[in-house]
């Protein structure tokens, strides 16, 4: 008789001494990292290479806050396409809703700052639905078109000076006069800073709540099957509205911050390329998921600034012509960059945890 050993018990993961420990502490690791980030201003430890002063330094802060407010955008930009299946070429419009709905109410209106910020987010959200409403009406690449037809509109009047209002291809800098002290000057950048981070961490727990929800699972099966939500008896319509509306909230809320933290207003938020830039942040950082759109932002804004000052430096003009003109160029090292981490991690960097573990 022939004898065949059995295969040998699975240990199930939450009985895994080591997996029940990591279990227990993953929950509180968010709350750690938002620590981390609260009491970095007070660090002056410095990174050469990776930030060229000090952390604590206003330079450094500044990037820290740009990078923290597209990790907020591509978060609020990936309830769209990454839980809904919602493929937006205009989400920068409601960004560039709130940068220059501030802008013009501050420096035009003489508004303040928190009245003007109200105006501008309830703006802004309006705006969305509105749009939203008519572009809905349509699915598929007619939807991604249309909502890139409404952001094409949006630029051209901003490059136009419409009305006098935005400064044309010029820009409008703020007129930092009415705002508080506490967040004029280079010496308050980490009043901008904390600011940042509450405008990021708004989004996530924002993001996060809603699909946990009842209404998020009913988003995350109009990504998977729209026609089995209709045969439900529920409205995809509706609920498409409900996340295009919150998502061009969240957005113009992201460009009351960013208007603070640069200092006025500029026409290149309101080109189509802001909007592509955002769906390479969600798709670098794993759509979809809870953290990979907010490391998919910091890490492409991160690396668009450095990038920009590599590019200039001599240790890429000391380079033969063939190495110097692409490296010089952001922009194609950005998309070196992201056809590279596509190619390797197609589920984006949070894909890395679950390999790194096996």
């Amino acid at each position: 008789m022939t004898v065949i050993d059995a295969p040998r018990a699975q240990v199930p993961d939450e009985l895994s001494p080591q997996r029940g420990r990591w279990h227990r502490v993953r929950p509180f690791l968010p709350l750690v990292a938002l620590v981390v980030l609260v009491i970095l201003p007070y660090s002056t430890i410095s990174l050469p290479g990776i930030f060229e002063g000090p952390v604590n330094s206003p330079g450094t802060l500044q990037i820290l806050a740009i990078c923290l407010i597209f990790g907020g955008l591509a978060a609020g930009y990936d309830l769209l396409f990454g839980r809904t299946g919602m493929l937006s070429f205009g989400h920068a419009l409601y960004f560039a809703a709130g940068v220059y709905g501030t802008d013009i109410l501050v420096t035009r209106a003489g508004l303040p700052l928190w009245q003007a910020a109200l105006l501008t987010i309830t703006g802004g959200t309006i705006l969305a639905a509105l749009l939203g409403a008519v572009a809905l009406r349509t699915v598929g690449i007619a939807f991604a078109m249309v909502t890139l037809a409404f952001a094409q509109v949006g630029a051209i009047l901003v490059a136009r000076d419409f009305g006098g209002l935005t400064g044309g291809e010029e820009g409008l800098p703020l007129d930092v006069s009415g705002l508080p002290a506490g967040l004029v000057g280079v010496t308050n950048t980490v009043n901008l800073y904390w600011l940042a981070l509450a405008y990021l961490t708004l989004v996530v727990f924002v993001v996060h709540r809603v699909s946990g929800s009842p209404t998020g699972r009913v988003l995350a099966g109009l990504r998977d099957d729209e026609r089995r939500i209709g045969v439900l008896g529920l409205d995809p319509y509706r609920y498409k509205l409900v996340a295009f509306t919150l998502a061009g909230g969240l957005a113009s809320a992201g460009g009351v911050v960013y208007v603070l933290i640069v200092g006025g207003a500029s026409p290149h938020i309101t080109s189509s390329e802001l909007t592509l830039s955002l769906l390479v942040m969600v798709v670098l950082g794993g759509p979809g998921t809870r953290w990979g759109p907010v490391l998919g932002g910091v890490l492409y804004m991160y690396l668009d600034h450095r990038l920009t000052a590599f590019g200039t430096s001599d240790a890429v003009d000391n380079l033969p012509a063939v190495l110097s003109r692409p490296l010089s160029q952001p922009l194609f090292v950005l998309g070196t960059v992201f056809i590279l981490a596509v190619y390797f991690f197609p589920g984006g960097l949070t894909s890395l945890a679950p390999r790194l573990s096996h």
